[in-house]
């Protein structure tokens, strides 16, 4: 689970674990890459003690192994917890939808302007945290913007794949386009189609993660763990 989000400055194990999480799911950290506590700690400006409670709450998570006498690695892949996150994702977005008042006023402004910031986006570094706003304003409708702790803890493989695959079978706009359909659907009141959208758009992470693992089979089955922290361990 990750650490709880206060209003007050991050914590030093709060910035480890955001930073160490995402260079992981952006692949900037490669599967089987050896994590030194001591590069990490240097690298972030913080001492070694936040950095190994960030891995340990990272690990829970499966993004890493830690082995005993070993060290801490990054794991690949597992096709397995996608699915899982998968349904779960899917369970909690499409429930909040069906709950969701009329899209209209603040909410659909919002929407909107989400969307044009997605429209600027030209790769999916830049798309990859707007998708991640879209998806947490759409709880928002609900009243459930506090579900999105619950999903992100349960969706590290997923985002992983869902990153790698954001370029393997579909530009970055087909997935705004997405969230276009979705929005219009509910701005004309039509919520069993923006409910059926949404989750054709969800469920392309299949679609993704075939291409994927078709491409980069090292992501899922390969590499030694010899590589560390730093240059040589990123992507």
């Amino acid at each position: 689970m990750p650490p709880t989000e206060t209003a007050a400055r991050p914590s030093a194990r709060q910035i480890a674990y955001v930073r160490i999480r995402d260079d992981i799911i952006r692949g900037r950290f490669a599967p089987g890459a050896l994590l030194s506590e001591n590069e990490l700690a240097a690298a972030l400006g913080i001492s070694r003690q936040p950095v190994r409670e960030a891995l340990l709450l990272i690990a829970q998570e499966g993004l890493v192994e830690v082995r005993p006498q070993s060290g801490t690695y990054v794991t690949r892949i597992d096709p397995d917890r996608v699915r899982e996150a998968q349904f779960i994702r899917e369970a909690i977005e499409l429930a909040s939808l069906a709950a969701s008042e009329p899209l209209a006023g603040q909410g659909e402004r919002m929407l909107r302007a989400s969307i044009r910031r997605q429209r600027r986006a030209r790769d999916r570094e830049a798309f990859y945290p707007l998708d991640e706003e879209f998806h947490r304003a759409l709880l928002g409708l609900a009243g459930h913007a506090n579900a999105w702790s619950a999903v992100s803890a349960a969706k590290g493989h997923l985002d992983r794949a869902r990153y790698v695959g954001m370029s393997a079978t579909r530009g970055v706009q087909d997935y705004v386009d997405d969230h276009e359909r979705v929005v219009d659907a509910l701005a004309a009141g039509e919520r069993d189609a923006a409910i059926s959208a949404l989750g054709e758009h969800l469920r392309f992470v299949f679609a993704d993660l075939d291409a994927v693992r078709a491409q980069h089979p090292e992501l899922f089955e390969g590499a030694a763990p010899a590589a560390r922290t730093g240059r040589a361990a990123r992507r």
